[in-house]
Formats: structure tokens, C-alpha cells, sequence
């Protein structure tokens, strides 16, 4: 059997097996004022070679972080991916690998799964690491949830430092389950903390994002401190590379840890896939999706790797779920598993530290430009916000032009904030054709 369209013929005879006569009568069900009438645009059929070139031709309408100096960040990275990652990943046994049901078959899938959980564990200092949701952003709307379910309160307040598009998405997940969202207002680039004491009542959760959107490290322990008196939890937002060099937020009080791996050995990749990272304090692994791989030893006293808790997707409970994810990203977890492993306990912070020398060298250097300042301080890791004088839209198309690639913030209603980010990939004379691009701009 092959699998390109069928001839007319072969229509025919397909539809007479089940006992009628033309298409339309496979589709009866369906309402007319349903059924596409119109034609949907895709053109005419393509040969493969055709369909080929049509792609190549598409493709080269792309900007290749690679080919320019990409100082993007807000939560998307350009960290070094070490070749080793791309060697072992690309095993057979691995990029064809499922999702691990039997645990008599599947023990390597599991075992990468259980080292990658506890390497999350250790970095954010929580007790149980899953495995794992789709990106950043589900990763907050998941922690929201377990938030709201544990807790049986119907209020979510989420800082407006938090990376707007996170906050969107958990506006998408909750939008129909009666939850009131509220917005902690910022000042300086930090969150307002004092407003948490305002929605104390009926609250599940804050969400508090460190370092935060800005770049800027908050201080976690003081929304912590809030909430003591109360069943509001903390969910702390972070991304894992920062987490080496900073208090983790298991360090700060939080309840549940939720980020984005994708700088954990994986590439930008044009927005995806990426990787959730959720962990918990222990008291909420009974309300935590996803997978959980524990440790145990057979009969026979050897070690071996099981799904505990919860095997596949039984959280999936209709209206009554506790969760909207229904599979892992277990090769990109895989990435990121080795990827740590590779660092190790001293390079992982190794890396941080450069990240962050470099960045304080550009930021530095920036603010000795007229009509540029640091509006929210240096308290950054690897990432930090400038205010410019002109239209910070009009700069970065203007910098894109000279394969220079620096970012607008999406809550910026002034037009004024540049967000740049500093990996180690970053050279110095990278980093000073950027001042020279800004001080000409």
C-alpha cells in the first residue's frame, strides 16, 4: 500500500467497501453550513523536487542567529551547544525513542529522565522534578494550576515583571475555570511587593519571575515572607543557567520552581521545541503533571527505574483534570540531561560567570553613551535592559540591517527599552561592535 493520494478509481472502490457511493455521502453528518466550500488557497499540486525548492526558496527569507551577533534574549537563548549533545542524542535508541510506558523495556529512556529530574531538583532546590511540559510558558500556567488545586483558592497574582508572554499563556489556560487574575504592579523593574498584602484573600499563588524579564534578580524570600500567614503559594520563575550562580528558589522559601531548559544544550530553533521544567516541593507531588520516574531495586536486589504516581496520562480527567499536558519532551529533557552532565557541578557555574563578566562589561561600557542609560541598575546575570532616547522599534530594525540582532520588550508602551542579552558565545569584539552600532545609532 502506498500513501500518495488516491486515483479515482481507487476513491471508488474504498467508498464501495463501506457501502456508498461518492464523497458527499461520507460527509452527510456534517451540517452544511459547516462544510468548506471555498477553495483554501494552497495552490496546485507540487512535484517533490518542486515542493523542495519552493521550501529552499522560503528558507532563504530567514535571519540566522548563527550568521549574525544575536544579543536576543527574554527567555531564548544563544548558548554554545557542545557537539557531544548532538552526537549521543542523535542515537537511534534515542530520537526514536517513546514515551516510556514499560518499564521492563524502556530503562534507559527512564534512567536519562530520572537523572534529568534530579539535576532539576538540585538546581532549583525543590523535592520532586517531572518529566517535563512543552516550554517556559506552559511550565507557569501548569505551576498555576497546581497552585489552584491545592490550595482551592480561585486567585492567581502574577508580577508584571514576569515575561509577558508567560502570563499569556497562563491567561489562556485559565481563562474558563473561574480564576481571577491579577497584575502586581512594578517599580524600578522590580516587583511592587508591598501590593501582595492587598490580594491575600482568596489567593492560590504569586508568580514571580528571577531573574525577571528585565534581566534584574528579585528577591524572593520577601513575596515569601507575605505569604506565610496564608495557603498561597510561591511559584518562582527562573531560568536554569542563572540558578547556578544565584540563590535557588527552593533557597528562597518558593513552593514550585517552573522555567525554561532550552539554554540546557538545545538550539534556538526558531521558537521551538523547548522544554517545561516544573518541580515541587514534596507536599505537591500528588497534584504535579507529567511523568515522575523514581528509583527502586527488583527482586533479585538490582537497581531499577519506574513510573511512579501516575504511569500515562491518568491526570487527564476531563473537566475534572488537574493538568492540560499529555505527553513529554523526552529528547529535548535528553539534551538537556546531557548537556549537565557535560558541565558538571563547576562548569555549569563556570558558565553562568561568564555570561555574567560579559554582560557587565557591555552594560558598562553602554551606559557611557550619551542618551543611554540602565534604568533598572546592574543586577543582572546574563541579560539587561537600556533605555534609549529615540524609537527603540525604528533602533532595532535599524541594527537588524546590520546583522545585529537586539530585542524590544513586549510591555514597553514607551518605545524606549532595548533588551540585550550576553551569552558566553558572545566575543568581546562582538560585544564592542554592538557599543560602536549604539553609539552611531
Amino acid at each position: 500500500m502506498h500513501y500518495i493520494p488516491c486515483t479515482d478509481e481507487q476513491e471508488k472502490e474504498l467508498l464501495g467497501e463501506i457501502g456508498i457511493s461518492n464523497f458527499n455521502d461520507l460527509v452527510k453528518i456534517i451540517p452544511e453550513n459547516l462544510r468548506l466550500k471555498d477553495d483554501i488557497g494552497v495552490g496546485d499540486a507540487l512535484s517533490e523536487f518542486e515542493c523542495e525548492n519552493a521550501a529552499k526558496s522560503l528558507i532563504s527569507n530567514n535571519k540566522i542567529a548563527s550568521e549574525n551577533l544575536c544579543f536576543l534574549g527574554g527567555g531564548v537563548y544563544d548558548h554554545f551547544v557542545p557537539k557531544a549533545v548532538d552526537a549521543i542524542a542523535a542515537r537511534s535508541e534515542f530520537y526514536t525513542a517513546y514515551t516510556p510506558y514499560q518499564a521492563e523495556v524502556s530503562q534507559g529512556t527512564l534512567q536519562y529522565l530520572y537523572e534529568f529530574q534530579t539535576m532539576i531538583c538540585e538546581l532549583s532546590g525543590m523535592d520532586v522534578a517531572n518529566a517535563s511540559l512543552y516550554d517556559g510558558a506552559s511550565a507557569v500556567a501548569e505551576a498555576c494550576s497546581v497552585a489552584l488545586s491545592s490550595t482551592r483558592n480561585s486567585k492567581i497574582a502574577i508580577s508584571k515583571t514576569v515575561n509577558p508572554k508567560y502570563s499569556a499563556v497562563v491567561e489562556t489556560y485559565l481563562q474558563n475555570r473561574g480564576v481571577e487574575i491579577i497584575y502586581i504592579n512594578e517599580e524600578n523593574g522590580k516587583t511592587q511587593y508591598s501590593e501582595i498584602l492587598n490580594h491575600l484573600n482568596g489567593l492560590a499563588a504569586v508568580v514571580i519571575q528571577s531573574p525577571n524579564y528585565y534581566g534584574i534578580v528579585e528577591d524572593l524570600t520577601v513575596s515569601k515572607t507575605q505569604l506565610n500567614e496564608t495557603k498561597a503559594l510561591l511559584i518562582a520563575v527562573s531560568d536554569p543557567v542563572s540558578l547556578s550562580i544565584i540563590k535557588s528558589p527552593g533557597e528562597c522559601g518558593a513552593d514550585i520552581y517552573a522555567g525554561e531548559g532550552q539554554s540546557l544544550g538545545n538550539y534556538m530553533s526558531y521558537g521551538g521545541p523547548f522544554i517545561g521544567l516544573l518541580a515541587v516541593k514534596s507536599k505537591l507531588v500528588r497534584r504535579m503533571p507529567g511523568r515522575i520516574i523514581g528509583k527502586t531495586v527488583d527482586r533479585e536486589g538490582k537497581e531499577g527505574f519506574v513510573l511512579t504516581l501516575q504511569t500515562r496520562e491518568q491526570h487527564i480527567r476531563r473537566e475534572n483534570a488537574t493538568s492540560n499536558i499529555c505527553t513529554n519532551q523526552g529528547l529535548i529533557a535528553l539534551r538537556a540531561t546531557i548537556h549537565m552532565s557535560l558541565l558538571g557541578k563547576a562548569g555549569l557555574p563556570a558558565l553562568a560567570k561568564v555570561c555574567y563578566d560579559k554582560a557587565q562589561y557591555c552594560a558598562n561600557e553602554i551606559s557611557k553613551i550619551n542618551n543611554i542609560s540602565l534604568p533598572f541598575g546592574n543586577e543582572f546575570i546574563k541579560e539587561f535592559s537600556i533605555s534609549v532616547s529615540t524609537s527603540a522599534k525604528e533602533l532595532k530594525q535599524k541594527a537588524a540591517q546590520q546583522s545585529i540582532f537586539i530585542n524590544t520588550l513586549d510591555n514597553d508602551n514607551s518605545d524606549s527599552l532595548i533588551q540585550i542579552c550576553v551569552t558566553e558565545k558572545r566575543t568581546i569584539e562582538e560585544i564592542d561592535t554592538l557599543i560602536e552600532f549604539l553609539k552611531s545609532a
